[in-house]
């Protein structure tokens, strides 16, 4: 696949009106946490309509698509939260919707992709992951929407960043749980584009983590895959046709553990009686171990979505590994 090119600020500019009805403007909050070795923030994308920052750049790649195009219906590869992004832009443009899932995916999330109105593909991972390398499924119909690599998702999803630089100018870094590179990436470009010098991390959990071997490589290489109950990110390899710009736009990733995901998913309970999902838990956990070379200074994660089952999420607050 032909590399993804750099995301200019403009087109980041442009996709907030045409999210505008859809998505709402995510509170960014300071987060109490003693002896955290920052001044921590929490971006809470996990307040979403559904829960998850993907629907920005969903409803953005929807309201750029050919309308002729999209008529027969759209479908996209997904864990669960871009399914319930694309699912909730095409029901308000009254198109059909079908999302190719892996196996593993928690029941909770499969039961929103049926209440928005879409059908859920199950596929083993391997298979499911596929379909994000070769950017569709030979049996499927209909418009595809890359979850990540599509460059106006990645423009959605970087109104997370202009958000960020407006609300805490003085931010001194910014930590986005890495899962394909399209939300981290997007954030970068509009972080880089206002505040030059900025860095913006990505987190990754040790479970699955394929952009900290990549970077250690010097290129994406095969990783390992334990599936896990932090499900919204971990692949065995970076996207090739990410690779350039994640390697270019992210100062480098932060690996954290299951536990370190745990602990941090009950500090954000605890402390701001907020529900996040593994993934999001992750930038938390990145921040609390702190950043090389950032110091004090106020310290942005963002907790990228909330979608957790209620078994698992009880689990972990009675201090129980799921």
């Amino acid at each position: 696949m032909k590399p993804v090119g750099p995301i200019g600020v403009e087109a980041i500019r442009a996709a907030r009106p045409r999210i505008a009805g859809t998505a709402i403007r995510s509170p960014l909050l300071p987060l109490d946490v003693p002896g955290a070795p920052c001044e921590l923030w929490v971006k809470l994308e996990c307040l979403q309509p559904i829960s998850s920052f993907k629907v920005r750049g969903a409803t953005n790649a929807l309201a750029l698509a050919d309308p002729a195009l999209i008529a027969r219906g759209v479908y996209t590869g997904s864990a669960g939260n871009m399914a319930q992004g694309l699912a909730l832009a095409a029901r308000r443009l009254g198109v059909p919707c079908r999302v190719v899932v892996p196996a593993t995916a928690p029941r909770n999330k499969l039961d929103a992709i049926a209440r928005l109105g879409a059908t859920a593909v199950p596929l083993p991972f391997d298979e499911w992951w596929n379909v994000l390398r070769d950017h569709g499924h030979p049996s499927e119909d209909g418009h595809f929407v890359h979850p990540v690599s599509d460059p106006a998702v990645i423009a959605g999803n970087g109104t997370v960043g202009l958000e960020i630089v407006e609300d805490l100018p003085d931010v001194r870094a910014v930590v986005v749980p890495y899962g394909g590179g399209g939300l981290s990436c997007g954030i970068a470009a509009a972080v880089g584009a206002v505040r030059p010098g900025v860095p913006v991390f990505a987190s990754e959990i040790e479970t699955a983590a394929p952009f900290a071997a990549a970077l250690n490589a010097g290129c994406p290489v095969e990783v390992g895959h334990t599936h896990s109950f932090v499900d919204g990110i971990g692949s065995t390899r970076v996207l090739d046709e990410m690779w350039p710009l994640a390697s270019a736009s992210l100062a480098g990733s932060r690996v954290v553990s299951l536990e370190d995901a745990c602990t941090a998913i009950r500090v954000l309970f605890e402390r701001g009686r907020v529900v996040a999902e593994g993934a999001g838990g992750t930038s938390v956990a990145a921040a609390l171990k702190g950043l090389p070379g950032i110091g004090e200074g106020p310290v942005v994660a963002v907790v990228s979505g909330g979608n957790i089952d209620a078994g698992v999420l009880r689990k972990i607050l009675e201090g129980r590994m799921p």
